[in-house]
């Protein structure tokens, strides 16, 4: 848990020393798997890799439309001089081409159909003319393998195509589809349960009394959620009272991988989520206050040796906590491996972009600015969304964020920035 100073308050750490933190005590569980549909595999991870058994495509096919023949009939063809080719007939789609071309032979071909054997290349159509009937005259010579898919080309027999680890995407679907397969192995996504407290929050459907707000934290967090892969599974809203969060985190740590806690987190009369925490096993609270904007009250946890995080009750603390701590670890408990075998790569979209206006920041926290996008002559501009973090439409009127690092005092107008781009 964070030293105290001398006046007995908890000091902030940095993200760094916050995640270092939750690693050293956090223990990675066996992560279970299921089979599922290549149909409903967007955004699964692979537990196992996915191989090949025949070659894709199982034959040689053409790129063009136009005639299959053998690469030797045509060399030398030119428009003044034209190479000339009997055309034997007609290869149709989707069926087997078996008959051979004899020398000097040529047949018609659309593009994906099956070469016959004898040919080894495809002469594109608009550099052919028909003489007659049976004839065609080449006026552009080809090469062996010329407008050709060879079988094999796309995967080989026994390849990889999808390693272990890997974050399925729709062309990856494609693919599997191509090779024959329809249900892979896949790692079974982390549940996370989500507890909204206070006092104040009312469900989204009430009509909210004076001092009572609808929720919009455990919509906003159960997006992130699905989003970052994991199922969310929503708890409801608690009082600010020790015996229903308490229970409440319970239940979740009994179905659920991951226990996110919103409202509760600051230092005041009515702080019970760390508490609670502590109180259900250890080692309780590692880490309450990082030095974030926004974001600084969060609290990381261990409880039964399971995650357990106390988030801010402003929403948009709520992000900013979600992406720096829940999202890695969901992709984490998801199976998945950084694509690119590079750490550090970050795990959302960056663009550059220009600051529009100065921007200050207290040097010794690391400060998650949002702002919204604007193309200015073919120039991407960052312009500051402005707000407090208690107001969830400064995140709806935002493309992402840009995070000014601890060291610094602010941005300039002008200054080039990489901007994290909202999913």
């Amino acid at each position: 848990m964070n030293a105290k100073d001398m006046l007995g308050r908890v000091g902030l750490v940095t993200v760094e020393e916050a995640r270092k933190a939750f690693d050293a005590a956090f223990t990675m569980p066996a992560l279970s798997t299921e089979k599922v549909c290549v149909t409903t595999s967007l955004r699964r991870v692979l537990a196992a890799d996915v191989n090949a058994l025949s070659p894709l495509p199982a034959f040689a096919r053409s790129s063009m439309d136009g005639y299959a023949a053998a690469a030797a009939g045509t060399f030398g063809a030119t428009d003044s001089m034209p190479a000339y080719l009997s055309v034997a007939g007609e290869v149709a789609m989707g069926e087997e081409a078996i008959t051979p071309l004899a020398k000097g032979q040529a047949v018609r071909i659309s593009t994906g159909g099956m070469l016959p054997p004898g040919a080894d290349a495809v002469v594109m159509l608009e550099h052919t003319q028909m003489l007659d009937k049976e004839t065609v005259e080449v006026m552009k010579p080809v090469a062996p393998g010329d407008n050709v898919v060879q079988a094999g080309d796309d995967v080989q027999a026994g390849d990889t195509l999808l390693a272990k680890g890997h974050r399925i995407r729709p062309q990856d679907m494609g693919a599997l589809a191509g090779i024959g397969v329809t249900k892979v192995e896949v790692y079974t996504r982390p549940r996370v349960a989500i507890i909204n407290t206070g006092n104040e929050i009312v469900e989204a459907s009430a009509e909210p009394e004076p001092g009572q707000v609808r929720d919009i934290n455990s919509y906003n967090l159960a997006g992130l959620v699905e989003q970052a892969g994991g199922e969310p599974v929503t708890l409801g809203i608690f009082r600010d009272e020790y015996d229903a969060i308490s229970s409440a985190v319970e239940k979740g740590l009994g179905d659920s991988d991951i226990v996110a806690i919103t409202g509760g987190s600051s230092v005041g009369t009515r702080d019970l989520t760390a508490k609670v925490i502590s109180d259900i096993g250890g080692p309780g609270v590692l880490v309450h206050g990082v030095s974030v904007r926004p974001g600084k009250p969060v609290i990381i946890g261990l409880a039964g040796g399971k995650p357990v995080f106390g988030l801010p009750g402003h929403p948009v603390a709520v992000t900013v906590s979600f992406e720096l701590f829940i999202g890695p670890l969901i992709k984490r408990l998801s199976g998945e491996v950084d694509p690119l075998g590079i750490a550090g790569i970050p795990p959302m979209r960056v663009v550059r972009a220009r600051m529009t206006r100065n921007y200050s920041s207290a040097q010794g926290r690391e400060d998650h600015l949002r702002v919204s996008l604007e193309l200015v002559e073919g120039e991407l501009w960052a312009r500051p969304i402005l707000g407090k973090s208690g107001l969830i439409t400064t995140l709806v009127r935002a493309h992402g964020t840009v995070v000014i690092q601890l060291s610094k005092l602010g941005l300039e107008k002008g200054e080039w920035v990489d901007v994290r781009l909202f999913d």
